[in-house]
């Protein structure tokens, strides 16, 4: 039996590694919003001690059921009451290493759901 891959019609994340993931095969060295509608966007962080409240007001207008934000390359949380927002708006907000985040917004938008993925992308 011959097996294909699955084919996403939304965006997919095709690759990653330290400080870098390929969108499509593009590869991308920059913290980088990337939405199963097709939306993408540069996040203008580059280091997790960097981030602010802006940084996730940014994403609660994007059109995502749940906002995946990979942390950088260990699993670190921001403050809650920057996710507060979200919660009122019951949009979920999972906070994973990146490259967690990067498989899992692949597995939920090949799904067909409404995801958004927040990539913090730190120079290695």
């Amino acid at each position: 039996m011959k097996l294909q891959p699955d084919r996403m019609d939304t965006p997919g994340i095709t690759s990653y590694g330290p400080g870098w993931v390929a969108i499509d095969g593009e590869r991308v060295a920059h913290s980088v919003v990337l939405c199963s509608d097709g939306q993408r966007f540069d996040w203008e962080c580059a280091r997790f001690e960097d981030l602010g409240a802006a940084h996730f007001a940014r994403l609660q207008d994007l059109p995502a059921e749940v906002v995946i934000f990979g942390s950088g390359e260990r699993l670190r949380f921001v403050s809650p009451a920057w996710l507060a927002p979200f919660m009122r708006q019951r949009v979920g907000v999972e906070t994973m290493d990146t490259a967690a985040a990067c498989r899992t917004y692949n597995i939920l938008a090949g799904e067909g759901r409404r995801v958004a993925c927040a990539l913090l992308l730190e120079a290695p």
